[in-house]
Parts: structure tokens; sequence; C-alpha cells
């Protein structure tokens, strides 16, 4: 039971570093660094959908069946995350576009934009710990995938944070801001792992929708501005970083 509330808490604490970074960084984050930060959350996220998710839960089947709930469950990540992304007015944390019009304040809609990128990271937190309850999962695995979901909340925190002050807000209210989005993380892990112990049929489906929702979050938001002006080759140096840290910790660990 340790073990369950540690990965479920690790990727919240990881955004809260990256979100106190506001405290003793006077200026924003320089644009090359901010590239290379994007590129190496991409790089985990990938790397933890591939690897984490949708390989496990092809492993839960045989050929040629097992690749019809995972396609399902693929697509239904994404198409939750569309749905999401449509309907929920926010702005991109990179100064990305906007999101449908709304009377909320820039501070409110950055607030459920990283919501919206937190909520699929803490579902495939969630699956991996059902998968080490119910099924051959390690909990090692488990802790690997939230450990690399922790580490590229780091940089993902502090992405957060100094546009926030940049923004007007007090240090105190940008750390707080970017620190409680993290939240939906473990709330999220929780729910998905009940569900998930409760219908351990629903895996092969869930595991690949949580992928789906960490791969939209990185096509829709993370790579664009990543490659967006100048230095996005250290956005690709940094992905390729991330994409084998990932790698290396999935299967040393799990």
């Amino acid at each position: 039971m340790d073990a369950v509330l540690v990965a479920l808490l690790i990727p919240l604490a990881g955004i809260m570093l990256g979100s106190a970074f506001v405290f003793f960084m006077k200026d924003g984050i320089p644009a090359g660094l901010q590239k290379a930060l994007l590129g190496f959350a991409s790089g985990v996220m990938v790397a933890a959908s591939v690897w984490s998710l949708i390989i496990p839960a092809l492993e839960l089947g045989e050929a040629p069946g097992n690749v019809v709930p995972v396609t399902v469950g693929l697509l239904a990540g994404f198409a939750f995350l569309l749905l999401i992304d449509y309907i929920t007015p926010h702005i991109h944390p990179v100064g990305g576009p906007e999101g449908p019009k709304s009377k909320l304040s820039r501070t409110t809609m950055l607030a459920l934009a990283v919501t919206i990128h937190n909520f699929p990271e803490g579902m495939a937190v969630g699956v991996a710990i059902a998968g080490a309850l119910t099924s051959d999962f390690s909990m090692a695995g488990a802790l690997a995938l939230s450990l690399g979901i922790a580490i590229q909340n780091i940089p993902e925190g502090a992405i957060i944070s100094m546009p926030l002050k940049a923004a007007g807000n007090s240090r105190a209210r940008a750390f707080a801001i970017g620190s409680l989005s993290g939240v939906v993380e473990p709330l999220g892990g929780a729910l998905v792992l009940l569900l998930a112990t409760v219908a351990t049929a629903t895996m092969p489906y869930l595991l690949p929708f949580a992928a789906g929702a960490m791969l939209y979050v990185v096509i829709e938001e993370l790579i664009p501005e990543a490659s967006e002006g100048e230095h996005s080759n250290l956005a690709t140096v940094g992905f390729a970083v991330g994409f084998a840290l990932m790698m290396v910790l999935d299967v040393v660990l799990g």
C-alpha cells in the first residue's frame, strides 16, 4: 500500500519542485532552455506511452485479437482529450492560441490548460499501478513510470509558474497555482486505479486509453510549441534525451 501511495504522489512532487523555480529565477526561462525542456517532456511522455502502456496492453492478449482493444482504447484516449480540449476554455502554457472565448481570467484559463495536461499523466500512473495489483505487471515498473512523469513534471512546473509570475501574479501565487494544477494527477490516478481494480477486464482498454491521452497532449501542445521559432533543434535533442531516459527507467526498473 505504501508503494501505491508513493507512486501516486511522486508526479505531484515533481510539479511542485518545478513550480518552486519561480522563487529563485528572476527572469523568465531562456528560450533555448524552454525548447529543450518541452522536447524533454515530450520524449518522456512518448516513451512512457509506448513502453509502459501500449506494449504491456498488447501483451495481455494474443495476436491478432489483442490489437482490437488496444486500438479502441488508444483512439478513445485521443478522442477524450480532444473533447476536453474543445469544451474547456484555456490557453496554452507557452503562449499558444486560446481555446473557446471565455470571460475567465488568463490565470484561470492557464490553470485549466495545465489540468488538461496533467490528468492523463495521473491516469497513466493509475493504470500502471492497477496492472501491478491485478496482472503480471511489476510495481517497480509502475514506480518507473511515476518517476519518469515526475522528472518531466519538473520543467513543466517551471514552464507554468514562470509565465504566471510574468503575467503579474506574486511568486507565492504562481507557485500555488502551479502546484495545485498537479493535484489532479494523484486524484486521476486513484480514480482510474479504483475502476481498473474493480473491473480487471478493462485493463486492455485503460492502458492504451491513458497512452492516447498522453500522446494527444504531446502532439497537440508540446511538440508544436517546441518546434515554433528558433532553437527547435534543442527541442529535438531534449526529446531524444527524455525518450532514452524513460526507456531505460522502464527496462531497468520494470
